[in-house]
């Protein structure tokens, strides 16, 4: 039951934001901002791909233990493009609210990307063994917590300022994946159950899709 549950949401997770991405993209009439927020959906959805399409085929035929190479790889790509992700939202922040300047903030933000993956590139990480340790799950997730911190305070401060109510909740669903996430890195080798958190983190970033979709519909009339 698991595994069709679980495939059956994976799937219709990768199509739907792919997808909304792709409709985004063409339909942003040279809308810098939604075209961006379009790529970034879909650097979403293809970087999920790589850990979730083999979850479901371990899951559909002969378990986990048997894709671990697969499964460590395809986390390992996820994680890299988790990363982008997060610098493309930061230019749909710029563009959405017209800032200029904020050299030392751009800075910050590729400092935070790079030292990231950096650290995901560590061979200590152990991507494809079974054996894969906590504390380089640890390190490498504190400058993607830090990252995710600084783009929730920017949307959240902006959103308030601008009073912009298509993107008022922008930072909720930022603070929410994270919230869902952490437990995951920290617990879920001792305590499966909290894998599931994994499916409301995959939905608030549906929801984080969705506000940019629903935004361009209203405003690339």
């Amino acid at each position: 039951m698991q595994a069709i549950v679980e495939t059956l949401f994976d799937a219709v997770y990768l199509i739907s934001v792919i997808t909304i991405g792709i409709l985004m993209i063409r339909g942003s009439k040279d809308n810098r901002q939604f075209r961006l927020f379009g790529w970034m959906a879909v650097v979403l959805g293809a970087g999920d791909a790589f850990h979730l399409i083999p979850r479901a085929l371990a899951l559909c035929t002969t378990g986990l233990e048997n894709y671990t190479v697969a499964l460590g790889l395809g986390k390992w790509i996820t994680s890299v493009t988790m990363t982008i992700f997060y610098v493309l939202l930061y230019y749909v922040w710029r563009q959405r609210y017209q800032i200029r300047g904020q050299r030392g903030l751009t800075a910050s933000v590729y400092v935070l990307a790079g030292v990231r993956i950096i650290l995901c590139m560590m061979p200590q990480n152990q991507w494809l063994s079974a054996e894969a340790p906590l504390s380089w799950g640890i390190y490498r997730n504190i400058p993607f917590a830090l990252l995710g911190l600084l783009i929730i305070i920017l949307f959240y401060r902006s959103a308030k300022e601008h009073e912009d109510r298509r993107f008022r909740w922008m930072w909720l669903t930022i603070v929410l994946s994270f919230g869902f996430y952490i437990p995951v890195v920290l617990w879920a080798n001792t305590i499966p159950m909290i894998g599931m958190l994994m499916i409301p983190k995959t939905c608030a970033y549906v929801w984080t899709v969705l506000i940019g979709y629903f935004a361009m519909k209203q405003e690339c009339q």
